[in-house]
Parts: C-alpha cells; structure tokens; sequence
C-alpha cells in the first residue's frame, strides 16, 4: 500500500523538479511519513545517503508541532460537530498503542517509531506522547531516535544493502 500511495503522490508532485523535494514532502506526510519518503527515493532512482537525510528531516520537521499543538487542536475540534467524530477516532487509535509506550516510557516511544509498520511511526508516537503527557523535548529526542532505528531499517528494505552500497 505504501509503495503504491508512494507512487500516487509522485504523479501528482510531478510539477516539482527536484526529486528531493518530492520526497522531502512525502516523508512529512502522516501515514507515508520517513517509510514513504524513502520508498518515493529508490523509485526516483535517488542517491540512499542523501535521500535517508532529507526524509530524515522531513518526518522530524511536524513532530514539534504536533506535540505542541495537537491536544489543544482537539479540544478545539471537539466542539465542532463535523469534526468530533475524527478527533475521537485519533485519539481511540492512540489509545489503542498507548500500553506499549506506556510501559517503557521514552524508550518504548523510540521503538515504536522506528517499527516500520503502518501507523507507528513519528505523528503517531508524537499523538501518543501527547496524550500521555510527555515531556515534550524528552518525546522529541525519543521520536528522533526512533526515526533514526527507522531510516536503518528503511534503507534496507527501500535500498537493499547491496544495492545502497553500490550507488
């Protein structure tokens, strides 16, 4: 699925000539995240090092935001009659991934990031430390870390060692 949604988004971002910034955009994006911006790269045909930076990045770039912002944007979509039914259905899922985290604290939220499994990656853990109520610079360093374990995990799959290391 990712590979595929990977692909949607390079057609529509096919505007944007530089294939870096197509996949700096893509790893900012809930859902595809690092995992699809590093998908997106090895199907431009892009270097690994560079690629794994700038993907590094872009999944990091949203993540102090949201641990700032997210609780306080929910209470404000709560009230919105349109809107509370979304805002429930986040935080059910986060509810639903919490105990792992719970238990090992920040550095159960580092390995949540970094298992390369549809919705655990950086958004997700940041929801979960959020409603935690993490401390927001020790979530941060936990969810860096945990794209860090990713982007290794990631650049083998999207990659392949062999591959990687012969571009």
């Amino acid at each position: 699925m990712a590979e595929k949604l990977a692909k949607w988004l390079i057609g529509v971002l096919a505007f944007i000539k530089n294939r870096y910034v197509i996949t700096f955009i893509i790893s900012m994006m809930p859902i595809l995240e690092l995992r699809g911006g590093l998908i997106a790269a090895s199907l431009l045909g892009l270097k690994p090092i560079p690629s794994i930076i700038i993907c590094y990045l872009g999944n990091l770039l949203p993540i102090p935001f949201i641990l700032a912002f997210i609780m306080p944007l929910f209470d404000w979509l709560k009230k919105r009659k349109f809107m509370s039914k979304v805002v429930e259905w986040c935080l059910k899922k986060a509810d639903k991934r919490k105990d792992s985290i719970e238990r090992l604290q920040y550095i159960g939220l580092a390995i949540f990031v970094a298992i390369p499994l549809p919705v655990t990656g950086a958004w997700t853990g940041a929801l979960i430390a959020s409603v935690l109520d993490m401390d927001k610079k020790k979530a941060f360093l936990s969810i860096a870390l945990g794209l860090v374990l990713a982007s290794i995990i990631m650049y083998i799959i999207s990659f392949g060692i062999i591959g990687g290391l012969v571009k």
